[in-house]
């Protein structure tokens, strides 16, 4: 999505940081009946995007999406960006769970200022040297956690320390502490490693930005489940993100697999043929397919079969009987669907491809030139003197022998000089 502000300072809204998990207003141009007035429940963005919270708008100010405004903070103000408005902050509330009648927002005091802008980002310039004082006391008093941010408040009279800890974590003489240092409010609030990730942000091994900081809201618990349901190589590395855990995009699909998954029969792992066992060696749950081989040949080929063909078999080895051969039931794939694969599915040809096309011409090349230098040389000058006769051996009364080399001459031996 564009930048509502019309631009983006660092350059573009690839960083996530300008609209960074927004919901696209569809009624922002729909007009209101006549007597019904807007809901006054605005949707505010913290630190590009990094927090939100909602609040209301009592007093009727005019606001468009991506205004910053003053709210009311911890003993303070607090400065916010517009992220959303209108009638789809009820369906927000309602999704996020919160009911205004039982717990009161907070309200919305009016637009922010140049001087108010300026202050806030002074305190935003502090914020990574206070995280590396808050690490150091940590460290000091030996407590087993990070701290991963820290966002101040935009008045800069309250701090909020985000941190990560595996274990229960003793407060009392870190808060005191960081009182003592800081001089304002301290808040501290824990947070997972999918959530440090999500407000850090960062690119993943596709080439995207994170879901967790651009679209995701909440993180389900990823497992090695859902890899195997997915016939997926349990590769640590390669299946963690940038948080240490599992991809969150392990789980996308994962409801399609399960749902394939229920039509392939448990007992398929081994099947009868007159040729002997034939073993399973994969499984492509999307395209209902199942490929076998010989259990006893270790040279046998790959035969790929459908799903109802081994149901089929499986059927047949209940009752006793057994197919002929896998082969006559083998999927045959076309030449048309074997150059395809060396493609990929927009169509653009593959590296494996052109590599095989320049080996092909290569290996042209050299037999043509084999076949011209195979030519002997004495036809090639009868061609362009055809007058003059082939020349015959000099005879020397001795039998014609092949051109032997000739033996190396040895070196005299020479006594070394005498030593002084």
């Amino acid at each position: 999505m564009g930048c509502s502000s019309g631009g983006c300072s660092s350059g573009g809204c690839s960083t996530g940081s300008c609209n960074k998990k927004n919901v696209f207003d569809w009624f922002s141009n729909i007009q209101y009946a006549s007597g019904i007035d807007e809901y006054n429940v605005v949707e505010v963005s913290f630190k590009g995007g990094s927090r939100k919270d909602y609040y209301i708008n009592d007093r009727r100010i005019d606001l468009v999406k991506g205004d910053y405004i003053c709210v009311e903070g911890s003993g303070g103000y607090d400065i916010g960006q517009v992220s959303l408005k209108g009638e789809l902050v009820k369906l927000q509330l309602k999704k996020n769970k919160i009911d205004t009648t039982k717990e009161p927002l907070l309200k919305i005091l009016r637009k922010a200022n140049e001087k108010e802008l300026a202050t806030m980002e002074i305190f935003r310039n502090k914020e990574m040297e206070a995280m590396i004082k808050a690490r150091l006391i940590a460290r000091q008093l030996n407590l087993e956690m990070k701290i991963s941010e820290v966002e101040y408040q935009a008045d800069g009279k309250k701090a909020i320390f985000y941190f990560i800890a595996d274990e229960r974590v003793d407060f009392r003489e870190l808060i005191k502490r960081y009182v003592s240092e800081y001089k304002i409010k301290i808040e501290l609030k824990h947070i997972g490693a999918r959530q440090e990730a999500a407000r850090i942000g960062g690119m993943g091994s596709c080439g995207r930005e994170l879901c967790c900081s651009t679209w995701l809201n909440e993180f389900p618990s990823v497992t090695t489940g859902a890899a195997r349901y997915q016939n997926i190589s349990i590769n640590i590395e390669k299946l963690s993100g940038q948080c240490g855990r599992l991809k969150c995009c392990l789980n996308y699909e994962l409801a399609q697999y399960v749902e394939a998954t229920k039509e392939f029969p448990s007992n398929i792992h081994e099947i009868q043929t007159e040729e002997g066992v034939a073993v399973i060696r994969k499984t492509e749950i999307l395209k209902r397919q199942v490929i076998f081989t010989y259990k006893n040949d270790p040279a046998s080929d790959y035969y790929k079969l459908s799903l109802n063909d081994v149901k089929l078999i499986v059927e047949m080895n209940k009752k006793g009987e057994k197919p002929q051969s896998l082969s006559t039931m083998a999927i045959k794939e076309k030449e048309d669907e074997k150059v395809k694969k060396d493609e990929d599915l927009v169509g653009q040809i593959q590296l494996k491809t052109l590599e095989k096309k320049k080996h092909s011409q290569r290996k042209k090349n050299n037999n043509n030139n084999n076949t011209n230098t195979k030519r002997p040389i004495a036809q090639n000058n009868r061609e362009q003197n055809p007058q003059t006769p082939p020349t015959a051996p000099h005879n020397t009364g001795h039998p014609q022998q092949p051109n032997q080399p000739k033996p190396k001459k040895k070196k005299p031996f020479r006594k070394p000089p005498p030593k002084p």
